[in-house]
C-alpha cells in the first residue's frame, strides 16, 4: 500500500448526517439496493469517461476495456467494487463524498417526520447512491483517481459514517474507483459469491457494460490456489436496444430505478423505436411519485441522451417541455453529432422533431393510464397535475390533448378531490349548455360555499372548482374544450344563455328597472369603492356579491403578482345585490342616508370577505357593525 500524505479529517454536512441515520435505520428491509446503488454510480462512471475519451483519448491511459468488478473477502467481511471509468479527484471525493450538492437539500431534509416508512419513501424521491453503503457496512473506504491525473494524485476516503470522513492523497496506478466496504457483523452474508451474483442478476442485469465477478474455483489438495479468473455476470446490453417482447416488466421497471436513482417502480413506461427519416429509440417513463424538487423550474431536468449507444449527457432538457420535468428515461439517436452539446441541442431542428413526437407520445402514455387504470392516473394527478397544469401555456400545439388530462374539483363531487375530467363534466352537461362553468377561489371550502354558485345549484348546472394558485393562470390559456368555451361565474355580466328561459330573462331586465333607484344610491354611497352596481341574476339565499369584470385580474392571479414584487394594475368589484332578499329590501326602505351609508359598506365588506378577498379598512367594518348592533338591542 502506498504511503498516505496530506491526510486530514472533515466533518459530514448536516444533511448527510441526518441521511445516514436515516439510511440505517429506515431502508433495512431492503438492504440489498446498496449494491444496486453502487454499481448504478460505476456505471455513469464509466459513461462519462467514454464520452471525455472521444475529444481526449489520452484519458483511457491504453485500458480501453471498461467494466465493473465485485469482489469478497469471507474472512475479512469485505465487499469490494471497483470501475475503470472517469474516477475522483480529492476535491470531487469531498464534494460529492462529504456533501449533498443538490438545491433544495434542506427543504428536504425538513419534510422528514421520524416515520421511519413515510421518510424511506422521501428517501426514494432524492435519490441517494453511495451513502445506501451504510446500510450494510460499519466502514467504507474509497479508493480513486481521475483519468489523466498522475498516479500520485490517487485519494482514499474513509469513514464510519457516523460525523466525520478522513481523506488522504496516496499512489494509485489505476484510474477510476475502488469501493470496499467492511461488512457489519451481521451482514457477512453479503461476502458470498451465490448471493451478489443474484443481487446483481436481480438489479443490474440490464447495465450496458461488463459487471465481473470472480469464477468459483477451488485449488486441487496441495497446490496454490489459482490466479484469479473473472466472468461476466450481466447482459451487458443496453436495455432500450432489445425488442420489447425481449423485455420484461421487472427488467423495464429496475432499468427506471437505475436511470431515475428511485426506489419505487414506475407508474408506467413507453419503448418505442422510430426509422425512416429520422432514427432514435426512446424509452420514458412516469415515476410514481412527485420528486422533492419539481417545483423548482431551475432545477436540473430532462432524458439521458445517448448518441449510437454512446453516453452523451445527462439531464438533456430539450427533448421534452418544461411542463413534462418529471419524466425519466433514455433517447439514444443515430442522427445527432457525439460532440453534440446543450447549446447545439436547443438550435437543432431534428431536435425540434423529436421533441414534438416524445411529447405526443407522453401525452399518449398519459392518456392511455387514464384511460385503463383511473386509479393509477389519480395518484399520478396528486402528484404531477399542478405541472400539468403549466402545459396549455408551453404547448399550444398540445392544448386540447392536455385539457383532456386535466382533472379538476367541481360540484358534482361531494369529496373536493380533482378527479373531474372535461370529457365527463360535458357529458353530464345540461341540454342546451354550450359553456363550461367554473369558480377560482383560495380554498376548496371558500368556492363550495360561494354565493356565486346559488343560481347553479337552483339550475342543476355543475361547475368546476378551482382552487390551486395556478388555476387563474392556466385558464387565461384554456378559451375552450371540445368547441365549448369556458365561463369563470364571478366575472362579468353572467349569461346562461338558453339555460335561462325567455320568461327569465324578461322578468330580469323588468326587476333591472324597477330597482333603478336603489341602484344610484348605492352607487352614491360605495362611491369609489365600485366600478358598477347592478341587480344581480346569480344570487338566491344571498343578498350580495362581488363580481370580477371582463378584462379585469381575478384575486389569484393578483396574489400571485403581488407577491411576486409586480406591479398589479387597479380595478374595482361589481357589486350585485339580491333584490328579493330581506336586507336589500330593508336597505331600499331606510330613509336615513347615514344609516343607509353604513348599511351599504356593511353588505360591501361581507360580499368581499365571502369571495375570500382581505377587507381595505377592517376597523371600519367592525365600527359599523357594531354601531349597527347597538342599535338592533335598544
Amino acid at each position: 500500500m502506498s504511503v498516505e500524505t496530506q491526510k486530514e479529517t472533515l466533518g459530514f454536512q448536516t444533511e448527510v448526517k441526518q441521511l445516514l441515520h436515516l439510511m440505517i435505520h429506515s431502508l433495512y428491509s431492503n438492504k440489498e439496493i446498496f449494491l444496486r446503488e453502487l454499481i448504478s454510480n460505476a456505471s455513469d462512471a464509466v459513461d462519462k469517461l467514454r464520452f471525455e475519451a472521444l475529444s481526449k483519448p489520452d484519458l483511457l491511459e491504453g485500458g480501453a476495456e471498461l467494466k465493473i468488478r465485485v469482489s469478497f473477502d469471507k474472512d475479512a467481511k469485505t465487499v469490494t467494487l471497483e470501475d475503470n471509468g472517469i474516477g475522483m479527484s480529492r476535491e470531487d471525493v469531498i464534494t460529492h463524498l462529504g456533501t449533498i450538492a443538490k438545491s433544495g437539500t434542506a427543504d428536504f431534509m425538513k419534510n422528514l417526520s421520524g416515520d421511519q416508512k413515510k421518510d424511506s419513501h422521501l428517501i426514494g424521491q432524492f435519490g441517494v447512491g453511495f451513502y445506501s453503503a451504510f446500510i450494510v457496512a460499519d466502514q467504507v473506504e474509497v479508493f480513486s483517481r481521475r483519468a489523466g491525473a498522475p498516479a500520485s494524485e490517487g485519494v482514499h476516503w474513509s469513514s464510519k459514517g457516523e460525523g466525520e470522513f478522513e481523506v488522504a492523497t496516496l499512489e494509485k496506478a489505476e484510474r477510476g474507483t475502488r469501493i470496499v466496504l467492511h461488512l457489519k457483523s451481521a451482514e457477512d452474508e453479503f461476502a458470498d459469491g451465490y448471493r451478489l451474483r443474484n443481487i446483481i442478476k436481480k438489479y443490474s442485469d440490464h447495465i450496458a457494460l461488463p459487471i465481473e465477478l470472480p469464477k468459483e474455483q477451488a485449488a486441487a489438495e496441495g497446490e496454490e490456489a489459482p490466479a484469479v479468473e473473472w466472468e461476466t455476470v450481466n447482459r451487458a446490453s443496453a436495455l432500450w436496444t432489445r425488442s420489447r417482447t425481449e423485455v420484461k416488466d421487472e427488467e423495464y421497471q429496475e432499468f427506471y430505478k437505475h436511470v431515475a436513482h428511485d426506489f419505487e417502480n414506475p407508474l408506467s413506461w413507453s419503448h418505442n423505436k422510430v426509422e425512416g427519416k429520422l432514427e432514435y429509440t426512446s424509452l420514458l417513463y412516469v415515476p410514481a411519485r412527485a420528486p422533492f424538487d419539481l417545483y423548482q423550474r431551475e432545477a436540473p431536468r430532462g432524458l439521458k441522451l445517448y448518441v449510437q449507444r454512446v453516453f452523451v449527457m445527462d439531464q438533456a432538457e430539450s427533448f421534452l417541455p418544461l411542463y413534462m420535468r418529471f419524466i425519466k428515461g433514455v433517447v439514444d439517436s443515430n442522427d445527432l453529432s457525439l460532440n453534440v452539446s446543450r447549446e447545439i441541442l436547443q438550435k437543432d431542428p431534428i431536435i425540434d422533431s423529436m421533441k414534438s413526437a416524445l411529447t405526443k407520445r407522453v401525452l399518449d402514455m398519459l392518456e392511455k393510464l387514464a384511460k385503463n387504470e383511473p386509479e393509477q392516473y389519480k395518484g399520478f394527478w396528486k402528484n404531477f397535475g399542478q405541472v400539468m397544469k403549466e402545459g396549455p401555456a408551453e404547448d399550444f400545439a398540445n392544448k386540447e390533448k392536455i385539457a383532456g388530462l386535466l382533472r379538476f374539483a367541481s360540484t358534482h363531487e361531494e369529496s373536493g378531490e380533482q378527479v373531474v375530467a372535461l370529457a365527463e363534466y360535458l357529458a353530464r352537461a345540461k341540454e342546451g349548455q354550450d359553456k363550461i362553468y367554473y369558480l377560482t377561489g383560495e380554498t376548496y371550502a371558500q368556492v363550495k360555499n360561494s354565493p356565486h354558485l346559488e343560481v347553479f345549484r337552483k339550475k342543476g348546472i355543475e361547475v368546476l372548482l378551482l382552487t390551486d394558485r395556478i388555476d387563474e393562470w392556466l385558464m387565461s390559456y384554456l378559451s375552450d374544450f371540445d368547441g365549448k368555451g369556458f365561463v369563470d361565474v364571478a366575472r362579468g355580466d353572467l349569461d346562461l344563455g338558453k339555460l335561462d328561459s325567455e320568461e327569465d330573462k324578461k322578468a330580469q331586465e323588468e326587476i333591472a328597472k324597477d330597482k333603478e333607484g336603489l341602484i344610484e344610491r348605492l352607487k352614491a354611497a360605495l362611491g369609489e369603492s365600485v366600478s358598477e352596481v347592478r341587480v344581480s341574476h346569480r344570487l338566491t339565499d344571498s343578498p350580495a356579491i362581488l363580481a370580477i369584470g371582463e378584462a379585469d385580474l381575478g384575486m389569484q392571479m393578483r396574489q400571485i403578482l403581488e407577491a411576486s414584487g409586480q406591479k398589479v394594475p387597479d380595478s374595482k368589484p361589481i357589486f350585485e345585490f339580491n333584490p328579493a332578499h330581506p336586507l336589500i329590501g330593508k336597505l331600499d326602505a331606510e330613509q336615513s342616508e347615514e344609516r343607509f351609508g353604513d348599511l351599504s359598506h356593511i353588505l360591501f365588506d361581507q360580499a368581499a370577505l365571502a369571495a375570500g378577498d382581505s377587507l381595505k379598512d377592517p376597523a371600519a367594518y367592525v365600527r359599523r357593525l357594531n354601531k349597527l348592533l347597538v342599535e338592533l338591542s335598544v
